[in-house]
């Protein structure tokens, strides 16, 4: 496992703490009930500060699933 992995489901559990950590995952903004545009930025806050990265805010449409998210990072940090 990459050490994008673990920390991201811990951001993820900060923002929906009733997802159970084995299905974070899978979750899609279009399968979690929760997940709406607020939870997407504050989402995106806590995966900036455990990240200590800069999240573009006109990139939020594409930050909607914890697969595109974690493809982000690993893109990003790994430059």
């Amino acid at each position: 496992m990459d050490n994008i992995t673990p920390r991201l489901i811990d951001c993820f559990r900060a923002v929906f703490p009733d997802l159970p950590e084995a299905s974070v995952p899978a979750a899609a903004q279009s399968s979690e009930p929760g997940w709406d545009s607020v939870a997407t930025i504050t989402l995106i806050n806590v995966i900036d500060d455990e990240f200590h990265i800069q999240l573009d805010f006109e990139r939020l449409e594409e930050f909607n699933s914890f697969s595109a998210i974690h493809a982000f990072l690993a893109e990003s940090l790994f430059e």
